[in-house]
Formats: structure tokens, sequence, C-alpha cells
């Protein structure tokens, strides 16, 4: 099991693109998500996301910095980034990020 959510309880069923970058020296990263019209603004507790939260059978994952992209003054994507300030975070990332794409039929693919 492996699922982003922005409220708590809700499952984006959306799959986002995602970025990611690496320090030379493998101790720090970003990962920048990018939702097209996720179901988060479809619901109720669209006023609730606080965050997106990114869920395994390891735990939790949280990061504060998503942001609503708006179009015509209507929400219509999200874009979340998750720094990553260690090389333990990173590893951690990358396995929810593997359960996530085999759930998902996503692959990797470096630039």
């Amino acid at each position: 099991m492996a699922e982003i959510q922005f409220a708590r309880g809700l499952k984006e069923e959306v799959i986002p693109d995602v970025k990611l970058t690496r320090s030379r020296d493998g101790n720090q990263g970003t990962a920048t998500f990018y939702f097209q019209t996720p179901n988060a603004f479809n619901s109720e507790s669209a006023e609730e996301i606080t965050g997106m939260y990114m869920i395994d059978e390891e735990g939790e994952i949280v990061t504060r910095e998503v942001k609503g992209i708006f179009v015509n003054g209507q929400a219509r994507d999200l874009q979340a980034v998750y720094l990553m300030k260690s090389e333990d975070e990173w590893n951690r990332f990358m396995r929810f990020m593997q359960r996530y794409a085999e759930e998902n039929g996503l692959e990797f693919s470096k630039s």
C-alpha cells in the first residue's frame, strides 16, 4: 500500500508527474510533484489541504510545501515540493516511490 493524500483519509487518484534532483554528494535532494486537476479539488475537503502526505507500510512522509495553480481564478492544479536533507531521507523517499510506482504503473527515467 502506497498512496498520496492532501486531506487525511482522502486518497488522491490523480497520478503526478514527479521530478527528482539530488546534490552531487548525495546529501540533499528535491522531489517536485505536479498534479493536473487533482480530485482533492473536487471534494469538500479541498479547503482542508494542509500538506501532502505520502503513506505506505513504513509510515508517513509529509511536506507542507503545497501550492495551488490557478487559471482564471479557479484552482486547477497542485504542485508539491519535498526536500530531503540527508541520505536517509532520500532512501526512505525512494522506497516510498518504488511502492507507489509499482501500484500505479509508473516508471523511472533519467534525463
